[in-house]
């Protein structure tokens, strides 16, 4: 058993495993993964929710209570920037990038003895435990990983020998991290605009300006986007070239970090603002495909995003729980108020949509994977619609999940001895980081369901899993599959219409009948009834009409089972559901 602090004033989850408090993520993966690689990865999950519960999270609060520091020169008053970091923060670190090696999992074999590359699913549980812990070192994990990937993809042999063993196989000082710089003060969302240059001397690449929202301000790689001299206007001109902080002579490279942002969340990771004066650089692909390139980056940062807002979601609901479960007010713990097992499930919802959501598209792009020949598939397709809707609706979710678990401490919730505070600077991120809100609705609805067809694809795969549930009742099936076709056919409408002002009730309308039909097979596949309830919250709560003087159709016992974190079968919620 966990044994989680019990002080009637404060309960945290020190103490606890944050694997073994998820009963559902534990049945989810033989689902996802198959038995035999659940069984193989459950000791080192079980080894990483003990410490995202206990060493990880106090590594976490000193990392954050103490920032990174740039001292511009070194000792002798030479021009080498470098960047202080908290003893914590290097601890989590070595646990990231070298106990459990999260970086590296899905783009090599033989980490943590595994003879295969992770399967996205896999790598992503991982994930969703460390982040529980700390959010700020998820950017340098992700963009190393991503940054690997595209540089196996499109290097030259040269950058691939350089780059790839460092990055994917080093330790300790000879560990090389990736990072990710395409922000300037021309353009975030509008990378069109971007001012970089990239100019031809003596048959290599330099690099010219300045990245105005560099995180992981000094990784040892960078990805970035520049426009060579001549070339067009627009995100058709630009260029994508990996530029590494030393040369091969050991000289640093041509830019300098000028200074770190003094952020609101994620305070435990450098982010600075980096001058590139004729910085040498690497070539990556087609010259004038480096946004197309890029993208690909984008598309597996944005589903980890969504992954770390379900993480921040979860541990945000753990917290709650403990403290509902061990604190006595007016003479009954919280658990046995109806009005904290009410709350207790609204927090919860959107943490178990996101939690299906994630593995979902995490699957999609598995199996997308397992069938590519070169040409898109309609998983690609799938994949192309469902990355967006997690992204955009998991972050908008956590913001709110992680204010409101807050209120579940009172007063000790808004002081930093506990973990709340920076759950909700950290949470709002989310929404940012890889294209606000708008940007990924007009990116939903104008590209992915006008432009490129994706909508019926996706709806091809929902109804296939509603045809799979045999177990669930006929009625409820009957009621998935309407409401599905219902989101279409408004999806559908907006986006030939071109209403750009429904573009995000759209996008919320899709992740929430994404996430109830996900559910309802998941419930079909484990047997945990609990997931056909929650699966109904979604249906009643986010895809119907809603009125603030209406009653709840929901039965009581649905709450009250919801709130708790004992078992049900399914037969019992189909006729809970029923009632």
């Amino acid at each position: 058993m966990d044994n989680v602090s019990s002080s009637s004033v404060v309960p945290d989850t020190r103490g606890s495993n944050f694997f073994r408090k998820d009963r559902v993520l534990r049945a989810l993966l033989p689902v996802y993964l198959g038995e035999e690689l659940a069984n193989f990865l459950s000791p080192h999950l079980d080894r990483l929710g003990y410490r995202a519960a206990n060493d990880l999270d106090e590594h976490a609060m000193l990392a954050n209570a103490h920032p990174p520091v740039l001292h511009p020169r070194d000792r002798l008053g030479q021009d080498q920037d470098w960047i202080e970091y908290h003893p914590s923060y290097k601890a989590l670190e070595q646990a990231a990038f070298e106990d459990f090696q999260i970086h590296a999992m899905s783009l090599r074999d033989g980490v943590l003895g595994l003879d295969r590359p992770f399967p996205l699913v896999a790598k992503h549980a991982f994930t969703y435990l460390f982040n529980q812990a700390e959010f700020g070192l998820g950017c340098p994990i992700n963009v190393t990983d991503s940054a690997a990937h595209l540089i196996q993809r499109f290097g030259s042999e040269e950058a691939k020998d350089l780059f790839l063993p460092r990055m994917l196989y080093g330790t300790g000082e000879d560990r090389w991290q990736g990072a990710q710089f395409i922000t300037e003060k021309e353009g975030g969302s509008d990378v069109g605009s971007l001012q970089m240059q990239a100019r031809k001397s003596e048959g290599n690449w330099r690099v010219y300006g300045e990245k105005w929202f560099c995180s992981n301000a000094d990784a040892n790689v960078i990805l970035l986007l520049a426009r060579p001299e001549g070339a067009q206007e627009g995100t058709r001109g630009l260029g994508l070239f990996a530029v590494p902080r030393e040369l091969e002579s050991g000289e640093r490279n041509g830019y300098r970090i000028v200074r770190l942002k003094d952020k609101l969340g994620t305070r435990s990771m450098a982010t600075g603002e980096i001058a590139f004066e004729g910085a040498f650089a690497y070539q990556l692909g087609e010259l004038d495909r480096g946004f197309r390139h890029m993208t690909e980056m984008i598309n597996t940062s944005r589903l980890s995003n969504g992954v770390k807002s379900a993480a921040l979601m979860r541990r945000a609901v753990h917290d709650a729980h403990v403290v509902a479960q061990n604190r006595t007010v007016f003479g009954r713990k919280l658990i046995d108020q109806p009005l904290g097992k009410q709350q207790l499930v609204k927090l919860s919802l959107p943490a178990e949509q996101a939690l299906s959501m994630w593995m979902f598209v995490a699957s999609i792009l598995d199996d997308a994977n397992k069938e590519c020949n070169g040409a898109q598939t309609k998983l690609d397709l799938c994949a192309r619609l469902a990355t967006p809707l997690l992204k955009f609706r998991a972050t908008r979710d956590a913001r709110k999940v992680t204010q409101d678990a807050m209120e579940f401490r009172g007063g000790c919730g808004y002081i930093e001895d506990f973990v709340n505070p920076r759950l909700v600077r950290d949470a709002l991120l989310g929404s940012i980081w890889e294209g606000t809100s708008n940007i990924i609705a007009i990116d939903v609805v104008r590209r992915a369901i006008r432009r490129q067809n994706c909508l019926n694809e996706l709806v091809d795969l929902l109804n296939g899993k509603i045809a799979e549930m045999e177990d669930i009742s006929v009625s409820y099936r009957s009621t998935l599959s309407n409401r599905l076709e219902e989101v279409a056919q408004f999806a559908h409408e907006v986006a030939e219409r071109e209403e750009e002002q429904l573009y995000r009730q759209v996008v919320s309308a899709l992740y929430h009948i994404c996430t109830a039909v996900t559910m309802a097979w998941e419930a079909q596949a484990t047997g945990l009834g609990e997931r056909l309830l929650w699966s109904r919250l979604v249906i009643e709560h986010r895809l119907q009409a809603y009125s603030p003087v209406a009653t709840s159709s929901s039965p009581s016992s649905l709450v009250d089972f919801l709130a708790t974190s004992g078992g049900l079968e399914l037969e019992a919620a189909n006729e809970i559901i029923g009632a």
